[in-house]
């Protein structure tokens, strides 16, 4: 063993313990991490930050962005709306949602797939009478092997990809994970949805949430615009349908006036104005049902024509707030702000009366609905204080456009007439262009703690490869498995990328566990394509602890779950991983 390769494995030792331990930051430990390479030689200085131009972390960024405009356009709510049915046992439930969360995953990043799906599975879970913790372990799990369908679908497959086409001068094309990746998934699905979630502890602490925050209740307005579909329907079925969503109709208001009448007679008409008693999730999923919209803060009846993104925050009013003692129209909310007051709660009791012309007070819950990119503008000039969380507003007049361009962009990079990273690009152009997304939106949703990580190990695990010692434990591999047959080595390799990523960030796991593949490869004569799908496959089945996956970390407050309980579904659901992948890999990449 040389001084260089001695130093690399005692760096990576102490790199891998820092990221157990999670004291620091996992980007702000890569970065030191990489500067001690390069002040100890192993790394170039003028080959130190490569890694941040690497493909595959800029697919990885713009997968990010991509995905969020899906988000935005209320795809995936259209969904969600035949997927989660309360009525559904749980089996049935996660073979539904939890199917439509892995397909997701195939062509998004399935961090993002899970943000989409998981407020539909509590809110099911709440209108079913049942723990969430039952289905959202499920979900998380589920959502990270659909990312093994395709080459976008989690940043593993793309670095793996990345490494290839260093070694062969191609990468893998976007559906060549599909074969080994689908059946694992489809397997994976089966097991989770019909036996799995049956081994989580049954626990009183299992409950909707720790991680369940108590949601705020307002009495809002929305008006019945064109093309609504809540025009001529009638009061009784306008109240079952916010029943469906957790909202309760309080009135329907008539130039002026509230509509009396039995609720079979009477119906809504152009320019209604219902009232509604929701949180604001509830509130926002109803206008979509319905096809409502938010009143433009000016005039009672005129829907609002927003020109970018709005967002509902939840503020509380200060005693220096310039909202203290006067009213949304006094105060020109709409006019100067460009805001809409939808609610009031003051001393926990929600407010009824007209909302623009009710004086607002110290203390005053309010609910308002903002320009996205000037939130934080909009809170300072009022003297505010936000509350946590925000409800973005979908734009679902976009969503035909969103997904035609996404989907033209797969099959363009499908046909090999672009390549990932430039289909994406021209993606989010067109999202700007087409108001998808404004341009300071862009950089908001990039998770830039895993683009610092990707670019600092990079660089790393190119050293494992031009110091030799990657090629040191190739050879102890072959050595350990010679005279045994080809699927040992590759049965080791994948369980023990799998054990890795366990307990290390899978990212870091794929670009430590490439080139020893490459290596053992060129060392024993075999397929490097057999042994780089495998290392893709482990890379991204962490399902032991909640730090191995960032969904896994996602779902413990929500589900309230405890670190022991994560191997309960996932040991058997790894077991079964591997049993499913080594036949797969060896039929469809033969060594």
């Amino acid at each position: 063993m040389t001084q260089d390769q001695i130093a690399l494995f005692s760096l990576f030792a102490v790199l891998i313990a820092l990221l157990i331990w999670g004291r620091w930051r996992h980007d702000i430990v890569a970065v030191a991490a990489l500067m001690a390479a390069v002040l100890l030689g192993l790394v170039p200085a003028d080959r130190a930050f490569t890694g941040f131009g690497h493909p595959a972390v800029i697919t990885v960024a713009l997968v990010l962005v991509v995905s969020a405009g899906l988000m935005r356009t209320g795809a995936v709510h259209l969904m969600g709306r035949y997927l989660a049915r309360p009525e559904s046992p749980v089996p049935l439930h996660l073979l539904r949602l939890g199917g439509a969360g892995a397909a997701l995953s195939g062509v998004m990043n399935n961090v993002t797939a899970l943000a989409l799906m998981m407020p539909l599975d509590l809110q099911t879970a709440r209108k079913a009478g049942r723990s969430a913790a039952l289905t959202l372990m499920p979900l998380a799990f589920l959502t990270i092997l659909g990312g093994m369908v395709t080459l976008i679908g989690t940043p593993p497959n793309l670095i793996i990809s990345g490494f290839r086409a260093e070694a062969t001068g191609k990468p893998f094309r976007m559906f060549d994970f599909t074969p080994v990746g689908g059946a694992v998934a489809l397997a994976g699905l089966a097991f989770v949805a019909l036996f799995g979630w049956r081994l989580l502890p049954r626990r009183e602490d299992l409950h909707e949430g720790a991680a369940e925050k108590q949601m705020r209740e307002y009495v809002a307005e929305l008006v019945l615009g064109e093309d609504s579909r809540a025009e001529d329907m009638t009061r009784a079925e306008i109240e079952a349908a916010a029943e469906k969503s957790d909202a309760t109709l309080v009135a329907i208001t008539r130039r002026g006036r509230r509509v009396y009448g039995l609720p079979d007679r009477v119906t809504a008409e152009l320019g209604d104005i219902l009232l509604f008693h929701a949180v604001p999730a509830a509130l926002e999923e109803l206008r979509l049902e319905l096809g409502l919209s938010y009143p433009d803060g000016r005039e009672a009846d005129a829907p609002l024509i927003a020109s970018e993104g709005q967002t509902m925050i939840e503020v509380v009013v200060a005693n220096q707030s310039r909202l203290r003692g006067r009213t949304a129209r006094q105060v020109r909310l709409g006019k100067d702000y460009d805001s809409v007051l939808l609610g009031i709660i003051r001393q926990g009791r929600t407010i009824r009366a007209r909302l623009r012309d009710t004086q607002i007070e110290p203390g005053d819950i309010l609910l308002l609905l903002v320009p996205e990119a000037r939130a934080a503008q909009v809170i300072e000039w009022l003297h505010v204080m936000p509350l946590d969380g925000a409800e973005p507003v979908i734009k679902e007049s976009r969503v035909g456009f969103a997904i035609a361009l996404f989907v033209a962009a797969l099959a363009a990079v499908s046909l090999g007439w672009i390549t990932m990273p430039i289909a994406l690009g021209l993606v989010l152009v067109g999202y700007v262009l087409g108001e998808v997304l404004t341009a300071e939106e862009l950089y908001d949703h990039v998770d830039w703690p895993v683009i610092v990580l990707l670019g600092a190990l990079i660089p790393l695990g190119l050293a494992m490869e031009t110091t030799g010692a990657s090629g040191l434990i190739a050879g102890w591999l072959a050595r350990m498995t010679d005279g045994m047959a080809p699927w040992v080595a590759l049965t080791g390799i994948l369980v023990a990328t799998m054990f890795i990523s366990d307990v290390l960030n899978n990212n870091a796991t794929a670009i430590l566990a490439a080139p020893v593949a490459l290596s053992l490869a060129e060392q024993t004569g075999t397929n490097p394509d057999t042994y780089l799908m495998a290392i893709a496959v482990g890379a991204s089945c962490a399902f032991l602890t909640p730090i191995g996956h960032q969904n896994n970390t996602i779902v413990m407050g929500p589900g309230g779950y405890r670190f022991s309980d994560y191997w309960r579904m996932g040991l058997p659901l790894e077991i079964i991983v591997t049993a499913v992948a080594v036949p797969m890999l060896l039929i469809v990449w033969p060594l």
